[in-house]
This record gives structure tokens, sequence and C-alpha cells, in this order.
């Protein structure tokens, strides 16, 4: 098992808290998908990136790169996947920032359940994008 960075807990407290703090639908939405991204990817890290003071921070989940990021904003969930353009996405999960070159997103919204088997998949893809990329980068080195 690989070792956890060491804001590691720190992240997970934050993430927690998040989903505590957000008590309706949306935490147990956000709750509901953190749980199935780890069944997923049972090595993905979390992380608790961008705080500020005008904001109070934003989950990630990274393996080999950052894989998503989890927002909650008033009427939406919203999963960004860094590399969702490079993801195969047979399900049509993707339902956001689909205009872009990288990024593509799933807003869930109060009600709306999400397929499981699919984002779990979703999930294994976007992390072998991210190693896939690592490969590419090392490989473009060894030439250089």
């Amino acid at each position: 098992m690989p070792t956890a960075p060491p804001d590691s807990e720190t992240a997970q407290a934050n993430i927690t808290k998040r989903i505590e703090d957000v008590s309706d639908w949306r935490g147990e939405t956000l709750a509901r998908v953190r749980q199935l991204i780890h069944d997923a990817c049972p090595d993905i890290q979390e992380e608790w990136k961008w705080a500020k003071p005008t904001s109070p921070g934003v989950p990630v989940w990274s393996q080999d790169g950052g894989v998503c990021t989890g927002e909650v904003y008033k009427g939406a969930v919203k999963l960004t996947f860094f590399r969702g353009a490079a993801v195969a996405d047979p399900e049509k999960l993707f339902n956001s920032s689909l205009e872009g070159n990288t990024r593509r997103a799933i807003d869930l919204h109060e009600g709306e359940t999400i397929n499981e088997a699919a984002f779990k998949q979703l999930m294994r893809s976007a992390v072998a994008a991210n190693v896939s990329a690592l490969a590419e980068r090392a490989a473009r080195k060894k030439k250089a």
C-alpha cells in the first residue's frame, strides 16, 4: 500500500467536515460519491486544495496526478475530472463542462442517482489516463 502524503489525514478530516457542514442532500451525495471513489480506486489519495480567505477549499482525489474534485454548490454537487476529455464515457455520465478540451464534469442535482457501476469504471479510466500521461511524459523525457 502506498505511503499517504503527510497532509492526508488533514485532507480526510477537511472532506469529512465539509460533508458534515452541508447536512442536506448535497452532503449525502458528496459522501456517497466519496465512498464510490474509494471503492473503485482503493489507492486513491484525498487532498484539500485551493483554500483561501474567500473559499474554504476543495476536495481533490489523486492517483498518479489529479483525478477529480468534488465541489458543493447551492443546486448541485459537481465532480470535475481533470482529464475527462481523455476518458471514455459510454454511459454519458459527464453532463457539464463538455465544451472544453481537457476537463469534463458530472453535476448531480437533488433527487438524482448516479449509475454506480458506470461511475466506478469512469474513475478507473480516469486513473488509467493519468498513468498513461505519466508514461508518455517519461518516454518523451527519455528521448530528449
